[in-house]
Order: structure tokens, then sequence, then C-alpha cells
């Protein structure tokens, strides 16, 4: 299996690592019965994780599939495998942005993970 396959993993489980870092140790299981109703409690850094994580869901999708267009057309494998790995740490360091309250460095970050989603659609062509 290439690198960039294990990035799309990777990136795919971003989603819960924010989730649990907001939710770890506070949540309790009768929380997660109207899990909703405890988000809209979150503040400060929790609501900040808990926006990492819907940003990383949202991101997801077309990074995934930007892997795999890059790949059935025979992009580069190096290439594709390098710019999955600057996808992923610009996803890793987007969220930690986020937590730390850095909007300008965060907004960049998002911009890195989409350039290199775009140059793996571009490619393609």
């Amino acid at each position: 299996m290439s690198i960039a396959y294990w990035c799309i993993f990777i990136s795919g489980l971003l989603p819960f690592f924010w989730s649990m870092s907001w939710r770890w140790p506070v949540y309790s299981l009768t929380a997660n019965l109207a899990p909703r109703s405890f988000e809209v409690k979150l503040s400060g850094w929790r609501l900040r994780a808990h926006w990492a994580h819907l940003n990383a869901i949202e991101a997801f999708p077309q990074f995934a599939v930007a892997v795999i267009v890059a790949q059935q057309f025979h992009v580069s494998q190096s290439i594709v495998d390098e710019l999955a790995i600057a996808f992923v740490i610009f996803r890793v360091v987007h969220g930690l942005f986020y937590l730390a309250d850095l909007g300008v460095p965060r907004t960049l970050a998002f911009a890195g993970g989409g350039a290199c989603t775009i140059a793996l659609f571009l490619l393609a062509i």
C-alpha cells in the first residue's frame, strides 16, 4: 500500500483525535446519551477542538478523492506521496493552531492543506 493511502487513513482518523481531545476526561457515558447538548456547553480550547474536529471531517473527502484520482491517472507516486504527507502535516498543524487559538497561522495551515488537495487534482489533468 502506498504512503499516500496511509495518509488517507491517518487523515481519516484526525476527526476522532480532535474529538477525543475535547471529550477526555470530562465526557461521561451519561453525556454520550445526548452529545449535542454537551457540545453546546463547550468553551475555550475544548470548543476550538470541537471546531477542529468538524473542519477535519469537512477536509477529508476532497483529499481522499484527490489521492485516488491522482493515482488512477498515474501521477508520479513520489509526488502523490509527498503531497499526501504535506496534507497530513498541514492538517495536524491546523488542529494544533486551532487549539492554541492562533487564527492567522491556522488559516495558513488550512490553505496549505487545500493547496495539496488542489495540486493532486491538477496533476491528474
